[in-house]
């Protein structure tokens, strides 16, 4: 739990969330720190608020710890200590996620650190640009330093180590603790290799989550997809990261390949004693868009892995929380992308590039370094981040919709990448004159076919 930069209000951050707390909600909170029991919870609050009488202050505790529990935000709770009075909503939970003020975001919430575009994995539908940013070009330790202190001056309260591989950095762990010491909430995105042991106990100290990516349930499939064997020593990772003490979020891309063993990926991350498990279906840009004959799944596959997902989220409430991000071509409105151009994420690239999402160098926009101006300075009036923030880039379909600031118009680069026009209304919306193009998609995903996969970076 940290204040809010911006207005002090207490936030407790998870992982790429953070819930905006009201007083009442952050005094349950601090007590919940694993040494007392909700009957101690609810005596110590009955004597800080002795107005309140001590059926009110319980039905309180009862009411958040509930939603907390159901969120994946509270651990070792049984559920019927957990139930939720009657028409007793939880105080203080009026904003279930950080939100940007306005849409010109006057700051970020979490950085996407790109350390490096370099992997020893080769994922198909990776999110980096089809043209990386070589090693001698990418930012020195000390240039990430400051980015990493800029940041925390900006206002950001998560930071995601990312890359390509972050490990590949030998300066992995100054930059952590850097961010550590900025009071961040510090996320490593890897593919678990290469890492021994000995340099996850090096980094855990800095560190409040690990997201680790597996590619299938089982060894062969997931190695095909990786372009190398890699499935042992990821599970070797996920064992070293639970035994240290970190929570583990399991990440599996679900495509045509993997999305029937759903069932079997949810065991996995049972098994694994995952904290939480993101099945996110394959997004179609850069390495995916190329891919997308082998990548796209069927309707009905779809229909069958958000089933089994959705009874693996109430069976494992309160000990795993699943996450089931569905797929644009197969919706008829558009997500908001990174929860929209510009408002809460801000990814700084391997080369210093502030960007709005991982694929938007696909754009024909010149994106501002951090090398030129500080973060600050860029993403306050950076022309290329200004593009698209807002609606008045809009035209109909989107400027009229009633859901323009819900979905912000979609994904820029899907758009630019089917149509040739960044500022085309997302062909994933039904809306769009050029719905067709993603309509033919679907259909070709219902056909069966062996279908060739080009990997990152061959």
């Amino acid at each position: 739990m940290r204040p809010d930069p911006r207005d002090g209000t207490p936030v407790l951050l998870s992982p790429e969330r953070g819930l905006r707390l009201s007083q009442t909600a952050a005094a349950i909170v601090t007590l919940a720190d694993g040494h007392l029991d909700l009957d101690q919870i609810v005596s110590k609050l009955t004597i800080r608020y002795p107005d309140a009488g001590r059926a009110r202050v319980e039905g309180d505790v009862r009411s958040l710890l509930h939603e907390l529990r159901i969120r994946g935000l509270v651990e070792g709770l049984e559920p019927e200590l957990a139930s939720a009075p009657a028409g007793s909503p939880a105080p203080g939970l009026d904003s279930g996620d950080l939100e940007a003020s306005g849409p010109a975001a006057a700051a970020p919430y979490t950085l996407v650190a790109e350390l490096t575009h370099r992997c020893p994995l080769a994922c198909p539908y990776c999110s980096n640009p089809r043209t990386l940013v070589g090693g001698r070009d990418e930012l020195t330790t000390d240039e990430w330093l400051r980015v990493v202190d800029d940041a925390a001056a900006l206002g950001v309260m998560q930071v995601h180590l990312s890359g390509g591989e972050p490990l590949a950095r030998a300066d992995l762990e100054l930059i952590a603790a850097r961010a550590h010491e900025r009071e961040l909430y510090v996320s490593l995105v890897t593919s678990g290799v290469p890492l021994g042991r000995a340099r996850l106990e090096r980094l855990a100290p800095s560190l409040d989550h690990v997201q680790l990516s597996v590619q299938d349930a089982v060894a062969g499939p997931s190695d095909r997809i990786a372009g190398m064997a890699a499935f042992d020593q990821k599970m070797r990772v996920a064992a070293w990261t639970k035994d240290v003490g970190l929570p583990l979020t399991l990440n599996v891309v679900l495509h045509r390949e993997n999305i029937e063993r759903v069932g079997e990926i949810v065991a996995l991350a049972e098994r694994l004693g995952a904290d939480r498990l993101e099945l996110a279906n394959v997004q179609l840009v850069s390495w995916a868009l190329e891919n997308r004959g082998a990548l796209l799944p069927s309707a009905a596959a779809l229909e069958a892995a958000r089933a089994v997902a959705s009874d693996a989220r109430r069976r494992l409430e309160g000990r795993t929380q699943i996450v089931f991000v569905l797929p644009d071509w197969h919706a008829d409105r558009p997500r908001a992308c990174m929860d929209g151009w510009g408002r809460r994420f801000a990814i700084v690239a391997p080369d210093g590039a502030v960007l709005p999402c991982q694929a938007a160098r696909a754009l024909p926009l010149a994106f501002e370094t951090v090398r030129s101006r500080p973060l600050a300075a860029v993403w306050a009036d950076g022309q290329a981040l200004a593009a698209f923030r807002g609606d008045a880039w809009m035209r109909d379909p989107c400027k009229s919709c009633d859901q323009r600031e819900v979905d912000y118009g979609g994904c820029r680069c899907q758009a630019f990448a089917l149509t040739g026009d960044p500022s085309a209304t997302d062909p994933a919306c039904s809306l769009s004159p050029q719905h067709g193009l993603v309509r033919a998609a679907r259909a070709e995903a219902e056909r069966p076919a062996e279908r060739r996969l080009v990997y990152r970076g061959r």
